[in-house]
């Protein structure tokens, strides 16, 4: 066997790899995200005399001590924490996305109210200041479909490569189409999935049009090489 067709033999099962994960992503991951964030969002506040098993359900009020905060700025390492105690039924460190608005201001002996939802704490308040908590769901399900539909391309870009090398076509060089369709894949996704979450897009149109983005790339990728002009041969010299 050829080294490129045991190339493409190798990818043909990595390939599977991405599959699974864009699988899980999309159905599971995503339903259970959305679902998620729809029960967050029409929970409403524990009644007097709630019991324990309805008290996961609706929004509880809690007041917590601030023992310290930490504040760490770094990009993909940043870490914004504040660690709590005073609580009945839970005291540990809670993870934010920013030091601001609520965060930058606590100091250690703080009194903060803290809402409950299913066991976990969801945003902290202080003098009508609030924050949410890493925990609390959003309803940026467009990212997760970004993420899967990045993961199934993969799969499928790899599939088509490898299997085109098991068969010994030369129809889809590296340079000249797995590479380029690759950055465009790795670019496009995250793209598209931050401009559906800013405009407020259903999530279905992430994949909606990533999908046709890639079809067309590779389209012209493949037809690019036969537009290029053929060289000609030179004519005999004048005289």
């Amino acid at each position: 066997m050829s080294r490129t067709r045991l190339r493409g033999a190798l990818l043909l099962p990595l390939s599977l790899i991405p599959a699974v994960a864009a699988y899980f992503v999309l159905t599971v991951w995503l339903p259970q995200d959305i679902a998620r964030y729809r029960d967050y969002a029409r929970a409403e506040p524990c009644a007097a005399g709630t019991s324990a098993r309805e008290h996961e359900d609706c929004l509880r009020e809690a007041t917590f001590t601030v023992e310290g905060t930490k504040i760490k700025d770094g990009g993909r390492n940043s870490v914004y924490e504040a660690t709590l105690s005073g609580a009945p039924f839970w005291n540990g460190v809670l993870s934010f996305g920013d030091a601001t608005p609520l965060l930058s201001r606590l100091e250690r002996g703080d009194r903060v109210t803290g809402t409950v939802w299913r066991g976990d704490v969801m945003s902290l308040s202080r003098h009508g200041v609030r924050q949410s908590s890493a925990d609390e769901p959003r309803d940026e399900p467009q990212m997760i479909a970004a993420l899967g539909t990045w993961a199934g391309l993969l799969s499928a870009l790899g599939l088509a490569t490898g299997s085109a090398r098991l068969a010994g076509a030369r129809t889809f060089p590296w340079r000249g189409f797995g590479k380029p369709l690759l950055i465009t894949v790795s670019i496009a996704c995250p793209v598209v999935g931050l401009l559906s979450v800013w405009w407020g897009l259903p999530w279905w149109i992430t994949p909606a049009l990533l999908v046709p983005l890639l079809t067309y790339t590779a389209w012209e990728l493949h037809r690019y090489p036969q537009r290029r002009p053929r060289p000609t041969a030179p004519g005999p010299p004048d005289g």
